[in-house]
């Protein structure tokens, strides 16, 4: 087999608030939320500097769930997904508008078992997710948004 083309997307960050899951119509779960990736370099003066980049996540079925179970603002994570933009017409204005985000396939929460990341339950942590198998997101006229 030969590939072409790769659209992968791995990275380990932070929450920035609680999961948000929602169900399409049809009732396949959709979780959104963000997460905080940090780089720290020294500039040509050897100051310390330092930047944070944003990514917006979604989770379909399954992960969706459990991300909306387990994780919470604060908690530290491993994603791994493929890089999507998609575009609406805005509502009011009629502008084209566009989103960026890493559709999830595989999360694995990093925080320590005794830890609490943003205030969390004890639940036990499940094992991780590999939803790279599970059948493509519905529709456009199906999502939520």
């Amino acid at each position: 087999m030969s590939y072409n083309s790769l659209n992968r997307a791995t990275l380990i960050g932070y929450l920035g608030k609680d999961p948000e899951v929602s169900y399409t119509a049809s009732g396949i779960a959709v979780a959104k939320f963000s997460i905080a990736t940090n780089e720290r370099w020294k500039d040509e003066s050897g100051n310390l500097q330092e930047k944070t980049e944003w990514h917006n996540i979604v989770a379909w079925r399954k992960l969706a769930e459990i991300c909306g179970q387990y994780l919470k603002k604060g908690s530290k994570v491993f994603l791994e997904g493929k890089i999507q933009t998609r575009s609406w017409d805005d509502k009011n204005t009629g502008v084209k508008r566009y989103a960026t985000e890493i559709v999830a396939d595989n999360m694995m929460m990093l925080d320590s078992k005794g830890g609490d990341a943003g205030g969390g339950s004890s639940s036990p942590t499940p094992p991780p997710l590999d939803d790279s198998n599970a059948p493509p997101p519905p529709v456009k006229d199906d999502l939520p948004f």
